[in-house]
Parts: C-alpha cells; sequence; structure tokens
C-alpha cells in the first residue's frame, strides 16, 4: 500500500475492490443492523473488517445520515458539566447507546437560558436522534413542541408537571420523606427546609416531600423554617442557610438541603457564625454526590442510582426512536438514605 493510499481516506468501494466483492455486501457487513450483517458470510465478513481496518475505513456519517435518516447521535443538554451528579449519568448513558452504536454529543448550558438556546440549535443543526434534557423547567414549552414535531425526548432528573414527555428521575418527595424522618428519628424537633429552585421538578418535588412529612409528624411548618435557592449551588446553600439561622427564635437542630451543593453551603453558614455539625445543627443533603463522603463531616445524603438513571434514560430513548408512538413512560427510581457523620442525636434527646 502506497504512502498515499493510506492518508486518503478508504471508501466502501475501496474496500470491495481489495476484498473482492461488491460494494453492497461491505454496506451489509459494516452495518448496524443486524439483520445486514447476517446476510454476508462469517468468513467474507470478517475479510472485509480486516481490510476496512487496514485500510483505515471510517463511514461518511453524512452520507450515511442523508440515506438512512439517521445520524447515531444523541443529543445531551447538561446544566452545569462540573456537578459531580452527572458523569456517573452520561457513563450510563453512553454504555447504553453503544451497545446499540449510537455516539453522545454533550451539551453544557451552564444553567444560563439564552446558552440553553444555542447549545440546543448546535445539537439539531447537527441532525441527532433524539435529546436526553436535564435542563428543563416544569413546562419545558420548548421540548413539548419538539416532541409534538417528532423529536424523541427523554428527561433525567427531572419531569413535566403533565408528564407528557418521557422521564426518568428519582422519587424526590420519598427522598426527602426520608431526610425528615430520620433527623425526626434523632429527637430533632426544629427542622429546617433549604428548598431548590421551584421552577425545577426536582426544587418543588423536594419541597412538597418536606411538607408532607413534616404534616404526617404532626410538625407545623412556617415561612421561617423554610428558604428557596435561586440555584442548585453553594453560594446560595450558604446564602439561604445564613438566612435560615438568621430568622428563627430559636435556634433549629437540623436543616433538609434539597441537594448536596445547597448542603455544602450549610457547613460554610455554620463555620462562619462559629455553629458545628453535627453537633449544633445536623445537616443532611440530596443526590449522594462523589464527593458526600469526603466533607467533614461526611455528609448523610438520599442516594440516588445515577448510572441507572443514565442507563434507563438511554433504554427510553431507544425505545422511542423505533417506536415513536410508543406509551411516554415516567420511571421513579428508588431513593436510599445514607447515613454519615453530619447527622447525630438531638441535644435535647
Amino acid at each position: 500500500m502506497t504512502d498515499t493510499q493510506r492518508t486518503k481516506r478508504a471508501t466502501i468501494r475501496d474496500v470491495a475492490r481489495v476484498a473482492g466483492v461488491h460494494p453492497s455486501t461491505v454496506s451489509r457487513a459494516l452495518g448496524r443492523d443486524g439483520q445486514t450483517i447476517a446476510l454476508v458470510n462469517s468468513d467474507t465478513r470478517a475479510r472485509i473488517l480486516r481490510i476496512a481496518e487496514e485500510l483505515n475505513f471510517r463511514p461518511d456519517v453524512a452520507a450515511r445520515t442523508l440515506k438512512t435518516g439517521q445520524s447515531h447521535t444523541v443529543g445531551v443538554l447538561l446544566p452545569d458539566l462540573t456537578n459531580p451528579l452527572f458523569p456517573p449519568i452520561v457513563r450510563g448513558l453512553e454504555d447504553r447507546f453503544a451497545e446499540d452504536g449510537f455516539v453522545v454529543l454533550l451539551g453544557n448550558t451552564d444553567d444560563d437560558a439564552l446558552r440553553g438556546e444555542l447549545v440546543l440549535e448546535g445539537l439539531l443543526s447537527r441532525g441527532v436522534d433524539a435529546l436526553v434534557v436535564a435542563t428543563a423547567r416544569r413546562s419545558g414549552t420548548q421540548f413539548l413542541e419538539l416532541s409534538r414535531q417528532g423529536m424523541p425526548i427523554v428527561l433525567i432528573n427531572r419531569v413535566f408537571d403533565d408528564q407528557l414527555v418521557p422521564s426518568v428521575a428519582t422519587d424526590e418527595v420519598a427522598g426527602i420523606r426520608m431526610a425528615v424522618q430520620h433527623v425526626h428519628a434523632l429527637g430533632h424537633r426544629k427542622i429546617l427546609h433549604l428548598a431548590g429552585p421551584q421552577d425545577l421538578s426536582t426544587g418543588k418535588n423536594r419541597y412538597r416531600g418536606y411538607l408532607a412529612e413534616m404534616s404526617s409528624l404532626g410538625m407545623q411548618v412556617d415561612d421561617s423554617m423554610v428558604c428557596f435557592a435561586n440555584l442548585y449551588s453553594s453560594e446560595e446553600g450558604k446564602r439561604c442557610a445564613e438566612e435560615l439561622l438568621g430568622r428563627s427564635h430559636d435556634r433549629p437542630t437540623a436543616i433538609v438541603a434539597a441537594n448536596d451543593m445547597l448542603a455544602i453551603g450549610c457547613y460554610q453558614a455554620l463555620d462562619a457564625i462559629g455553629l458545628h455539625c453535627p453537633a449544633d445543627v445536623a445537616i443532611v443533603g440530596f443526590n449522594d454526590a462523589p464527593f458526600s463522603d469526603l466533607l467533614s463531616p461526611p455528609l448523610t445524603s438520599i442516594r440516588f442510582p445515577h448510572y441507572q438513571v443514565g442507563f434507563q434514560a438511554a433504554q427510553l430513548v431507544l425505545e422511542r426512536i423505533a417506536n415513536p408512538s410508543a406509551p411516554i413512560k415516567v420511571i421513579f427510581l428508588p431513593p436510599e438514605l445514607v447515613i454519615r457523620g453530619s447527622t447525630g442525636l438531638a441535644l435535647s434527646s
């Protein structure tokens, strides 16, 4: 093989000529459809694969997209790539998609609406076959319209109020109820809630869970016991924790935060005013992010199966691609309470 042949991009016809077969045989042998692969003799296919590798053959994605109407790519919209919550979710997505020959294209929005529109437009312009979305608000008009137009869309860690788009999430209500039950069982009676953004289903449902469990335990909730964060960030967690601690007449003994980033802000707020966790205030987070057990003290948190969320979401996407009229599924995976050093017995117990 000459240097020119090595550097020039090989085509299906090049592979066919060297293998001594028709180009259509090469196309079937290198296809992603098991039915077409089965039409090629196993020895012939092995020879074609070997020659394709020797010639450094790469499929022409654009041509295949024009021919099949599929790019075998899926766009994934994330609000913050630096959030440790998302890598295991993306890993689950990639592993399941890879089984069917799909590639993931990531888009980071920084939780900014304008940037989100630009990233979404960029993914759509590249002809993605479907979208996995972790940025949608509770109404999600834009994504609902795309879904109605035939674009397969699955939400992760988000659920629309009307549940008109397939989703995979944790049972947030049950998770926060677990957190409240846990600190209540330790003797805590002044239990505050650092709520997430209420335009997100996660923030709304976790707040609902807090109210429901406090009511179930016969405990009153007033405005001084809840602060609503504008973002899931440690800065917002610190602001809200300082506000909660400052507005309370009786010192609270426990804070249930709507996620682990907000819980980190609680640690910072306690340090700033000279209080300690859990001796003065117990803290519970939500998500069980990878850093949770590295904090001092390690954070008690509500765990949800990050990898499984991604894997299940990819499965739903593939089902929608195969059958766009398939029934809409909204899957809630069960949460789990992980008890660590940030919660202990209330001093009055």
